[in-house]
């Protein structure tokens, strides 16, 4: 079996665990996630922020999306706009996102470009993660393709019931040093602001 195989029965196996996620669970560790990002020194020193507008059984990041715009800080979030391919937008209101590339919310095409270089700190989903930060991603490339250019702090933020102890990986599958769950937040797989 390839990786690739490898990653698309591990990421089917991962989509029915997040079906089977009790709704009270969804919602407790979504908001558990956002309260600990939120206390995060990474993101409250960071002038430009990019984050994913969560969707469906993703971590919901809007209270987060509020939160930087009330402090005053850049906010930028994904515009899909090629197969694979999302341009860092800056959103000024939540109310200006609308459905985009598979109904994602995304900012008005007209908003604003950010350089991945301009960002300070970067909020990326998952499907599921180790806690060492390999990724599995939905399949679309978009985040790999990110990361492969980014160079400032990324946190991954990931349910703590889809963390799994390893992930196939490929080459071009870069891991993201800190990722935070609901339990806390990890660095290289090591507990750093985490609950024993």
């Amino acid at each position: 079996m390839t990786k690739a195989e490898e990653k698309k029965a591990v990421r089917a196996e991962v989509r029915r665990a997040e079906r089977a996620l009790e709704d009270d669970y969804l919602v407790q560790s979504g908001e558990a996630v956002v309260r600990r990002l939120l206390t995060m020194p990474e993101y409250r020193e960071a002038g430009t922020v990019f984050c994913f507008v969560g969707t469906g059984r993703e971590i919901d990041t809007r209270p987060l999306l509020s939160d930087a715009l009330a402090r005053g800080q850049t906010l930028c979030v994904p515009l899909c706009s090629g197969d694979g391919v999302m341009e860092l937008r800056r959103l000024c209101r939540l109310e200006a996102l609308a459905p985009g590339a598979y109904g994602i919310p995304e900012p008005p095409a007209d908003s604003v470009r950010i350089s991945p270089d301009a960002v300070d700190l970067a909020v990326i989903p998952c499907l599921a993660c180790s806690r060492s930060g390999a990724r599995l991603g939905r399949g679309g490339g978009y985040y790999d393709r990110f990361l492969a250019s980014y160079r400032a702090p990324a946190v991954l933020v990931c349910r703590e019931r889809l963390v799994r102890q390893e992930l196939p990986v490929e080459p071009h599958d870069l891991p993201v040093p800190l990722v935070l769950t609901e339990r806390g937040l990890f660095e290289d797989g090591e507990p750093v602001r985490a609950e024993a």
